[in-house]
């Protein structure tokens, strides 16, 4: 599962970020993995995933990104992944609970 793949390897001592599947309760800094679709063709799998960086501050979760889009070069190196591509990154900051996020959207091709 290319979810877990990341969310460990976003957590790793190389890394070094705070991933979750969730949102964690009373932290700032932290990243959110969100799998947004797949498709499968010949044994090949692609993903979409949502990665959403938050911070107390926007200037706080633009650099959080910055830092998932250079560990996400990384990823690209595990042996089931076969690609990573980053389609989109923007600003996306919830409105509602006035928490500062960018998100980085990525199609990653995997086995």
């Amino acid at each position: 599962m290319i979810v877990k793949d990341l969310l460990d390897y976003l957590n790793s001592n190389a890394v070094g970020l705070d991933a979750y599947v969730e949102q964690p309760e009373n932290l700032s800094g932290y990243v959110i993995i969100d799998q947004t679709g797949s498709s499968r063709r010949d044994h090949i799998i692609t993903t979409t995933l949502a990665i959403q960086s938050y911070g107390d501050s926007l200037y706080n979760a633009m650099t959080l990104n910055e830092e998932v889009k250079t560990a996400m070069e990384g990823f690209a190196e595990l042996d089931n992944v076969a690609r990573v591509e980053l389609e989109t990154d923007y600003n996306f900051t919830d409105t509602t609970t006035k928490q500062y996020r960018w998100q980085a959207v990525y199609q990653i091709t995997h086995y």
